[in-house]
């Protein structure tokens, strides 16, 4: 799904990972991340792919510097990142970006 984010500016973090083999609880603790963000102020919403090849990238959108940061810090967020580093990623990398413009299409359905 393509996230519903507000009219800029608003922040985005891309987050980019490689797999290691194996689910190892991935799917499940995956989600329970996505959760866990929805209910985090200022989260505006996500968009995530993964290709076969293992590699993934995760763009969540936030209101605030502030509120990605009260993520990051998160206790439960912590420890699952830990555990990805240790288990799930052969590599990962995160940036923060701020969104000045954005602008789209959607085809009209009848």
């Amino acid at each position: 799904m393509i996230a519903n984010t507000p009219a800029a500016p608003y922040y985005a973090v891309i987050f980019t990972s490689l797999r290691t083999a194996g689910d190892q609880g991935y799917g499940q603790a995956a989600q329970r991340m996505l959760d866990l963000a929805r209910d985090q102020p200022g989260f505006l919403g996500v968009e995530s792919a993964r290709g076969d090849d293992g590699l993934g990238i995760t763009v969540s959108y936030w209101a605030s510097e502030a509120a990605i940061l009260a993520w990051k810090h998160h206790a439960e967020h912590s420890a699952i990142r830990e555990q990805g580093r240790s288990t799930w990623y052969e590599a990962c990398h995160t940036r923060v970006c701020k969104v000045e413009r954005a602008y789209g299409f959607e085809r009209q359905r009848d």
